[in-house]
């Protein structure tokens, strides 16, 4: 196989959690009557037998639509004209997607999507259109393409080491926006609490128990706080050894 060349969408490899997806959309099925239980029992057998993304598709094509299949793999250009078109969920984004928006809206949401290389290209074609992004953390998004009176709002939050997201072609008139997803007062908390990038190794498993905890070290005995017990352990911040002492005089 030539390792230049980026293998065929439905020839990516499917995950663990793939195949559960699948096997989830068959027991619904099942529990629906829309299959037989000898259906529901080969079908699941492939499924976990699957290898490639294209395997699984083809097990639950009859059982729902296209946009609520539970893996699309799909290479066709998006457009759309005087509407919305919205892909989701687990989908596979090839190297190169065409994408056409003539006085429409594309929204394109990669928090679950498949890449099928780090750096993709979206080859835009927008005429009063719009595309819209929802991209996971650690995502570069760039706009590369020609515009004459358009628009871009990039507010993402990249890594050094993660994926990019190229958008090219032409835009007129149109206007391009780029979101992550909202953080959680934790994620928040966390962020500024490790200001130097501590949560981005934290999300690929890096860094000890302390970090990831984004409260400080546990002193192992109750409390949080530094190694020498100053700051919130059990034994000085609530009822330490004064409290102990005075109760252990009074017992006597």
């Amino acid at each position: 196989m030539d390792s230049s060349r980026p293998p065929r969408v439905r020839d990516l490899r499917a995950s663990d959690a793939d195949r559960e997806r699948v096997v989830a959309v068959l027991g619904e099925a099942l529990a629906d009557g829309r299959i037989t239980l000898e259906e529901h029992s080969e079908r699941t057998s492939l499924a976990y037998a699957a290898r490639t993304l294209g395997e699984l598709t083809g097990l639950t094509t009859d059982l729902s639509p296209e946009e609520s299949q539970p893996i699309l793999v799909d290479d066709r250009p998006v457009s759309v004209l005087f509407g919305r078109t919205r892909r989701e969920g687990r989908w596979v984004v090839p190297v190169k997607l065409p994408l056409v928006a003539l006085f429409g809206t594309v929204e394109l949401d990669l928090r679950e999507a498949v890449l099928q290389r780090r750096h993709i290209v979206l080859d835009s074609l927008l005429v009063a259109g719009r595309v819209r992004l929802l991209v996971p953390d650690g995502v570069h998004v760039t706009v590369t393409g020609r515009s004459a009176l358009s628009t871009r709002d990039l507010r993402t939050r990249p890594e050094a080491d993660g994926p990019t997201v190229e958008i090219a072609g032409t835009m007129i008139f149109g206007s391009v926006s780029a979101r992550a997803p909202k953080r959680t007062l934790r994620d928040r908390a966390r962020a500024r609490l490790n200001p130097r990038g501590d949560r981005a190794r934290d999300r690929f498993g890096a860094g000890d128990d302390r970090t990831r905890s984004g409260l400080g070290e546990r002193d192992g005995r109750g409390g949080f706080g530094g190694r020498d017990g100053r700051s919130g352990s059990s034994e000085r911040g609530f009822g330490g050894r004064g409290v102990r002492g005075r109760l252990r005089r009074r017992s006597e």
